[in-house]
């Protein structure tokens, strides 16, 4: 079987993002130095990522940093208070590739600091989609200082399951996507936001290293929102957030 992880780590034939145009972009870095995976705002306490980015990683080893498109300059750094990974993940077939990760103080928000909005309606095949991550652009090759971005589209779950057969299962708790070979995504760029017209509808989760012309496999938010909103209510201090929230927009 090839190996689906271990060269996941950059986005592949794709173009500089602009300087704020993906607020909710989050470099998740090993003592807030060493980048390792992406990861999305989705309140200014939570971020989203995927579940093997943060397998047996303590809270205090990394930080998240926000605010900038660029990996040795400019952002802001915040501590980790905890982190839940979902409680069926299975990293031997990756699924239930998810993960919530809080942060000690709230994240400010700002023009380019920003939350993303979650998806919880149906992708359909054909549909364009934006991947965002730092990964190096060729491979082998380094990480780029800036964060790229690539317009992808979406593939049918029967189509995505064909083209793995081989490789790895496919469940419907996944989306898959990819344009043409020497275009995709990589290392790096795990748990990173896959977006459909400014709302989140997937988490970069696996794929047959690197843009070899095979759709990548993401996390379907759509899936998982119960379970999002379920994890969010059961911590205490995102809960009274939540509460707030709600009063303050009259729902």
């Amino acid at each position: 079987m090839e190996d689906k992880r271990d060269d996941w780590e950059r986005i592949v034939g794709g173009t500089k993002a602009a300087n704020g145009s993906v607020p909710y972009q989050v470099s998740l870095r090993i003592y807030g130095v060493r980048h390792f995976c992406g990861a999305s705002i989705i309140t200014p306490r939570v971020i989203l990522t995927a579940a093997h980015c943060v397998d047996r990683l303590k809270p205090e080893y990394f930080k998240a940093i926000v605010g900038t498109n660029q990996l040795r300059a400019g952002g802001k750094a915040y501590d980790i208070r905890k982190v839940v990974q979902h409680e069926n993940y299975d990293d031997n077939v990756i699924k239930n590739d998810i993960a919530i990760i809080f942060t000690e103080e709230a994240i400010e928000l700002s023009d380019i600091v920003d939350v993303v909005e979650l998806n919880d309606e149906p992708v359909m095949k054909g549909e364009e989609l934006l991947l965002t991550g730092w990964g190096a652009t060729s491979y082998p090759g380094r990480l780029p200082n800036d964060l790229m971005q690539l317009e992808l589209r979406a593939v049918t779950y029967d189509d995505c399951q064909e083209a793995h057969t081989a490789v790895n299962a496919v469940f419907e708790s996944q989306i898959c996507a990819m344009t043409k070979a020497g275009e995709g995504a990589c290392h790096g760029d795990s748990g990173g936001p896959l977006v459909r017209e400014g709302r989140q509808v997937g988490i970069v989760s696996w794929g047959i290293p690197c843009a070899r012309g095979k759709p990548d496999v993401y996390t379907k938010v759509e899936f998982f929102m119960d379970w999002i909103e379920k994890t969010l209510l059961e911590d205490d201090e995102e809960h009274l957030m939540f509460i707030q929230r709600k009063k303050l927009n009259g729902y």
